[in-house]
């Protein structure tokens, strides 16, 4: 069976950083970071007082109050990137069949901030089972991709990936899958989140993930950088169009750039923390090279999971090394987590985007925060510290891993490279 190409044809984003595509752009190459005191709660008490929060969103500019009310922030996001993302591929009821267009869509968590709602509510009252009736409706992960489905009218696969933060990744490849073996013309996929929340908070700050580096948010996460103490937790949305090559053509859409492969690993080792040789990111990468029918030197350019945690920076870079070799200090390796901080199960979205508008515009957004020097960390490479590098880049990849081991890596590709 030959497979079928499969292109990005629209993009749409709400991040820390930006409420749109060319807000998020333009914030990346510029090294903007989007870490702040938190606003949503009192912080008080809390270990950690800062994330990287969307800012200036209004859901009343997408819906009515009413609706609104009815949705999860995190599905509220989904819509927001959704509807760019939608439009900036120009898909319309005339030009695609609503049967063979599909939502793929990945959260690692859901809707946590009802969730919290609903039971400190129940907490507080008499004991009396008294529950919100969209209160299973807003929390579940899978209904961010219903609604992008019903608003719509798209009647192709319909669900969530779950993987943590490697939701969204995930969510992509199986996209890939459905379109390149000819089950779909279109799918939108992507991923959001919304844990910014006391409990999302606090339960990363009980696991010593989170740095707390109150004194100065902005500069809070530093991937690769000695002084590094932990991820700041970000929210928000990234939504890709992914497309049928010939589909795409025939209806004359915009191409960003074609996916060459994906590539799916397990660590098998522990709960949160990476083999400290990074044998499942190895192998990871080496499954998506693999798929792209590709050799390590023809990628130029490597967005790394890159959280600003002591154990996963080094064993990550390490695998870098292992797979690409002498070619390793020939790519241009960084972490947008510096400047969006780390967006869990929407992570792999929002970086797949970064991927790809990197190709688009030739210029990689820089690993901000730099300061220190890891003498862990190979010097040879270049994690393009500080400052966005121009390069012409024909090939680049996306990695993303979640807690209990799992792998997502995606291959981007410039048309015909």
């Amino acid at each position: 069976m030959e497979l079928r190409r499969v292109v990005v044809t629209g993009l749409g984003a709400l991040t820390p950083i930006g409420n749109n595509i060319q807000e998020y752009w333009n914030s990346l190459i510029n090294g903007k970071s989007g870490a702040a005191p938190i606003t949503y709660y009192d912080t008080e008490k809390h270990k950690t007082k800062f994330a990287c929060e969307v800012k200036n969103f209004n859901i009343e500019d997408y819906m009515d109050r009413k609706e609104a009310r009815r949705l999860d922030k995190f599905a509220q996001y989904a819509i927001a990137a959704s509807d760019e993302a939608i439009k900036d591929a120009g898909l319309t009821a005339d030009n695609v069949d609503k049967y063979r267009v599909g939502v793929i869509w990945g959260a690692g968590i859901g809707g946590l901030e009802t969730f919290q709602e609903e039971v400190l509510y129940y907490g507080k009252g008499d004991g009396t089972p008294k529950f919100n009736p969209f209160f299973i409706p807003k929390m579940i992960a899978d209904i961010a991709p219903a609604h992008i489905s019903m608003r719509n009218g798209y009647m192709g696969p319909n669900y969530t990936t779950v993987s943590a933060c490697a939701s969204s990744a995930n969510a992509l490849i199986d996209a890939f899958n459905y379109i390149r073996l000819g089950m779909c013309d279109v799918i939108i996929s992507g991923g959001s989140e919304a844990a910014i929340t006391i409990a999302g908070m606090g339960g990363f700050n009980s696991m010593h993930a989170l740095s707390t580096r109150n004194e100065s948010p902005e500069t809070a996460s530093r991937p690769f950088d000695a002084t590094r103490d932990g991820f700041v937790l970000g929210e928000g949305a990234g939504a890709l169009v992914l497309e049928d090559y010939e589909h795409a053509k025939k209806r004359g859409a915009k191409i960003y750039c074609e996916i060459g492969g994906g590539g799916m690993s397990s660590d098998a080792y522990h709960l949160t923390a990476p083999h400290p040789e990074g044998i499942g990111v190895i192998a990871v990468m080496t499954n998506c090279l693999n798929d792209a029918k590709m050799k390590p030197e023809d990628v130029d350019h490597i967005n790394t999971h890159g959280t600003s945690t002591p154990l996963g920076d080094v064993a990550e870079l390490k695998a870098i090394s292992a797979v690409f070799g002498d070619h390793a200090k020939n790519i241009n390796i960084n972490s947008t987590k510096s400047m969006t901080g780390h967006l869990l199960g929407a992570a792999g979205g929002i970086e797949a985007i970064a991927s790809i508008l990197a190709i688009h515009h030739g210029i990689i957004p820089p690993t901000i925060n730099h300061t220190t020097v890891d003498e862990n960390i190979d010097p040879s490479l270049n994690l393009t510290l500080n400052k966005a590098q121009k390069r012409d880049l024909k090939v680049a990849m996306s990695n993303t891993f979640g807690f209990g081991g799992h792998n997502a890596c995606v291959l981007f590709k410039k048309l015909d490279a």
